[in-house]
C-alpha cells in the first residue's frame, strides 16, 4: 500500500485561499448592507407616502369644513342683511305713509248742532250725506281716497252722526250688544266733556270703535267701522271739540 503524501500548502496557495475567504466575506457584507439600505428606503418611502396622504386628507377636510362654515356664515349674513333691509323699507314706508297724511284737515260740523270739529288725515275724503239744513239727522262719512256709496253694511274709516236723541237713549240702544259681550263699554272724555266709548262688533259686518257725547239737546256719535283704522281713530277723537 502506498502511503498518502502529505499536503504541502505553499505560501501562494495560502494567499489565494485567504484572499478568496476575504472576498467572500466582503461580498456578503456588501449584500447585507445593500439589503438593509434598500429596506430602510422602502420603509421611509412608505412612511412619507402615508404622511403625505394624511396631510392631503387633512387639508381637504379643512378646506371642505371651511367652505361649509363660510357658506353657513355667508347665508346667515345674507339673511340678516335682507331682514334688515326689509325692516328699514317697512319703517320708511310707515314714516312716508304717516307723513303723507299730514298736515291734517279739519272737519267742521254745522253751527246749529254745536259746531263739532276734529282733525283727520288729509288723504281722506269727506262726504256729507245729510246736512241737517232742514233739521233732522246730520250724517257725514270719511274714508281714505274716496267715500263709497252710503250703506249700513259698508265699512268706513269714520261715520259722524248728530241726532236729536238724548244721550241716554243712544247709549241704551247698544245695551243688548254690551250685555252679550259683542261690545265693550268704557268711559271717554275730551275737551272737558264726558262720554262713552264702545269697542267690538256692532254687527256681523262692522267691527270697530265708537265714542258718544252729548251736545246740547242732541247726541253725536263718531264710529270707525274696522280695526284697521283704530290708530287714526284714536288720534282723531283726541282732537274733538264742540260747543255746548
Amino acid at each position: 500500500m502506498r502511503r498518502s503524501e502529505p499536503i504541502i500548502c505553499t505560501p501562494s496557495i495560502l494567499y489565494r485561499l485567504y484572499k478568496r475567504k476575504y472576498n467572500d466575506a466582503m461580498i456578503l457584507s456588501t449584500h447585507t448592507h445593500e439589503s438593509g439600505a434598500a429596506n430602510g428606503w422602502l420603509i421611509a418611502t412608505i412612511g412619507l407616502t402615508v404622511l403625505s396622504l394624511g396631510a392631503i386628507a387633512a387639508a381637504a377636510w379643512g378646506i371642505l369644513n371651511y367652505t361649509e362654515q363660510k357658506t353657513n356664515v355667508d347665508g346667515k349674513v345674507n339673511v340678516a342683511v335682507i331682514d334688515a333691509q326689509k325692516k328699514q323699507a317697512d319703517s320708511d314706508e310707515a314714516k312716508f305713509f304717516k307723513r303723507d297724511k299730514e298736515p291734517n284737515r279739519q272737519f267742521v260740523g254745522p253751527d246749529d248742532y254745536g259746531r263739532l270739529t276734529f282733525d283727520y288725515p288729509k288723504t281722506w275724503s269727506a262726504y256729507v250725506n245729510k246736512d241737517a239744513s232742514q233739521g233732522g239727522i246730520y250724517e257725514a262719512y270719511l274714508n281714505p281716497v274716496s267715500v263709497p256709496p252710503v250703506s249700513t253694511t259698508q265699512q268706513y274709516a269714520l261715520r259722524v252722526t248728530i241726532e236729536a236723541k238724548s244721550y241716554e237713549a243712544v247709549i241704551a240702544s247698544y245695551e243688548s250688544l254690551v250685555k252679550k259681550g259683542d261690545l265693550r263699554s268704557s268711559a271717554a272724555s275730551v275737551d272737558g266733556n264726558n262720554g262713552t266709548r264702545l269697542d267690538g262688533s256692532f254687527s256681523k259686518d262692522i267691527r270697530g270703535s265708537a265714542v258718544i257725547y252729548k251736545i246740547r239737546d242732541k247726541t253725536v256719535t263718531l264710529r270707525s267701522d274696522a280695526d284697521t283704522f283704530k290708530t287714526d281713530f284714536n288720534a282723531l277723537i283726541a282732537t274733538i271739540k264742540f260747543n255746548q
